[in-house]
């Protein structure tokens, strides 16, 4: 984002034969350019669902049949086509260096997070790729850096950690990508994506929970060269709290467009609208539009209900028509790879051609239908640890069965053996493709109460406090997880009991991806 030389820009003459093949993709002939709005205040529309969609459409399946079909689709939650049953990212951990694809559950699904649990366990990871799921495979691999140096080898930037963003998406556990400065995913010479002043949709989910002012938390076009190549260079939502040219509503975080030297909330930079004085939402939906030549539009809503609200639909800035676009895509970082931004990711799309309203209010109510909730967890993640035996609690095989009743076992890392805490209070594990939860057999309150694994369902002898001393107590009962007569072998039931101060009843966590010896009582 930052002003070093300025460079010419190369037309690449083969992106027209690679933008018709793109729009070739659309299952819907539709028209590629809609008029853009007018200029005028915040406006909120509500969710409707485009004609030619259905309930069931993923995110690219609605803009493919509004005919602005994603070239880029990238997410590390779930799947974006309805169709889909490939890869959503790649990683690698810190013990042996080796790879894994985390994919979907099934066509149209949801990552497979258990996977990654049991990859990682003992040991960090890093996601080294995230997955292009339309045809044009254009994957975003760590950006190798730019005018502005990462903290990786030869300026590089790095990868996020894998484990740092537990949440749910539709009762299952998935992660994020959470971008801390350094952390930035780039592919040059991008396949069907806008170029020159062709349209581009853009639109990515985020959080208010992790902002900064700082340049540049960005996903979208940016230049091949990582460097800043003038005005009008950029195509790519922003979302932070900069105030670039000063004078701004309220404090943020807001959606801004960076279109080169300049992170814009209107065609003349700042943003003076009293009803837009920031976002606030644990999940937040981010749009940008820009027809290349007379209007970019921006939009913004919550990720788990309601509509869209339009911040700004009017003219480009003042030096910015016609657009310029190379074909870099950039997600963490600015144009020229300024590596200091920061914020959560957790899917987005850009398109070919200028996206309808009707087909983004039906983008969003996709949106919602996914379900995403911060019950991930309170960011722990991983085994639960009894002191008086130092074994781990445990699904007995993996068992997806409802009414096991848990045990305890020598601690190794499995999948069955990652305990997620949930904001509802919940203590939550992936048994095999299962989501359970450990919960408190037919709701008992006396002491040798069952404690097994079930269908998760809000009720309150699901529901746990994992205190500072060790004691996990059922919020149910008030009774102590316990180890049935304090025994220490593999095997040993767990059940409740009249909390007593025992080993027995004393739990650790440790937070899966954790160096040995990072757990709290």
């Amino acid at each position: 984002m930052l002003q070093p030389p300025i460079g010419r820009l190369r037309r690449r003459f083969a992106a027209v034969f690679l933008f018709a093949l793109a729009m070739a993709l659309a299952v819907f002939k539709g028209p590629a350019l809609a008029a853009p709005a007018p200029n005028g205040p915040t406006v909120t529309v509500q969710v409707v669902h485009a004609s030619a969609t259905d309930a069931s459409s993923l995110p690219c399946d609605i803009y493919a049949a509004g005919g602005t079909p994603c070239v880029t689709a990238h997410a590390t939650t779930r799947a974006l086509f309805a169709s889909y049953n490939g890869p959503l990212y790649q990683i690698q951990r810190a013990s042996d260096h080796s790879y894994r694809e985390i994919g979907v559950l099934g066509a149209g699904g949801y990552a497979d997070a258990a996977s990654q649990v049991s990859f990682c366990a003992g040991t960090s990871c890093t996601i080294t790729k995230i997955y292009d799921q339309t045809p044009m495979h254009n994957d975003l691999p760590i950006s190798w850096g730019g005018y502005w140096k990462g903290p990786g080898p030869n300026g590089s930037d790095i990868g996020a950690d894998a484990m740092a963003l537990p949440v749910t998406a539709a009762g299952h556990q998935v992660f994020g990508l959470k971008v801390t400065p350094g952390v930035g995913y780039r592919l040059d010479h991008a396949k069907g994506v806008a170029t020159g002043s062709r349209p581009e949709g853009i639109y990515m989910v985020t959080s208010s929970n992790y902002t900064s002012q700082w340049c540049c938390f960005d996903y979208g076009s940016g230049e091949n060269s990582h460097t800043d190549t003038g005005n009008a260079t950029m195509n790519a939502i922003y979302w932070g709290t900069a105030c670039w040219f000063g004078g701004c509503t309220g404090s943020g975080p807001w959606v801004e467009a960076d279109l080169e030297n300049g992170m814009y909330h209107t065609n003349t930079g700042s943003n003076k609208d009293p009803n837009n004085s920031g976002v606030h939402y644990p999940f937040v939906s981010a749009w940008l539009k820009n027809n290349g030549t007379s209007n970019f539009t921006l939009k913004y809503g919550n990720g788990t209900s309601g509509g869209l609200t339009t911040t700004f639909s009017g003219p480009l800035p003042n030096g910015y028509s016609p657009m310029k676009l190379d074909s870099s895509v950039l997600l963490g970082t600015g144009g020229d790879n300024s590596p200091n931004g920061v914020g959560e990711f957790f899917e987005g799309a850009m398109t070919a051609g200028y996206p309808s309203d009707a087909t983004e209010n039906a983008v969003q109510t996709a949106i919602i239908t996914a379900g995403y909730s911060t019950g991930g967890g309170s960011g722990t993640t991983g085994a639960l640890r009894v002191v008086g035996a130092g074994k781990c609690l445990d699904v007995p095989g993996s068992s997806t069965s409802a009414g096991v009743q848990t045990q305890i076992w020598d601690c190794g890392g499995a999948a069955n053996q990652a305990w997620t805490q949930t904001a509802a209070h919940e203590l939550t594990v992936y048994s095999g493709s299962s989501r359970l939860c450990l919960d408190a057999s037919n709701h008992g309150t006396s002491p040798g109460t069952k404690v097994i694994t079930w269908a998760c369902n809000g009720q309150s002898n699901q529901q746990w406090n994992v205190s500072a001393n060790g004691t996990v107590t059922n919020l149910h009962s008030g009774l102590c997880l316990d180890v049935t007569g304090a025994a220490t072998a593999n095997g040993a039931p767990v059940e409740l009991w009249t909390c007593n101060g025992g080993s027995n009843q004393q739990w650790s966590t440790q937070r899966a991806g954790a160096a040995a010896g990072e757990e709290k009582r």
